[in-house]
């Protein structure tokens, strides 16, 4: 049976002296995540936007960036619904990095989120 681990691309991001835990965190774990879940964030986004704004899909870009960067700071149930899609990923492993600076890591999971959504 294939792990968690292994349903994720491997995304070979460089790693160096200087890349602290946060980064390499980052890099190796919640990339490959966030591209293995990307489909079903932007179904759920997609859903939220419709439910939220009935014109969404009418929107300039423009508007469009403003309404994904002010939903996924500011709606409390889907940011906590994102970073829990995304945690649900972790190993045992990862969920302990993940607890020693959990704030710092959900700011980073929301910003890549965030430029996902966009894109």
């Amino acid at each position: 049976m294939p792990t968690k681990i292994d349903l994720r691309e491997s995304l070979n991001i460089p790693i160096s002296e200087a890349t602290t835990v946060e980064e390499k965190f980052q890099n190796q774990t919640l990339r490959p995540i966030l591209k293995l879940q990307n489909e079903l964030y932007i179904l759920l986004f997609n859903s939220y936007a419709l439910r939220q704004n009935a014109d969404f899909i009418s929107l300039t870009t423009t508007k469009k960036n403003i309404f994904i960067e002010q939903s996924l700071q500011k709606d409390l149930v889907l940011k906590n619904t994102f970073i829990g899609m995304t945690i649900g990923m972790f190993t045992l492993e990862e969920m302990d990095i993940y607890n020693s600076d959990n704030k710092v890591f959900n700011k980073r999971i929301i910003t890549m989120l965030i430029e996902r959504l966009k894109n």
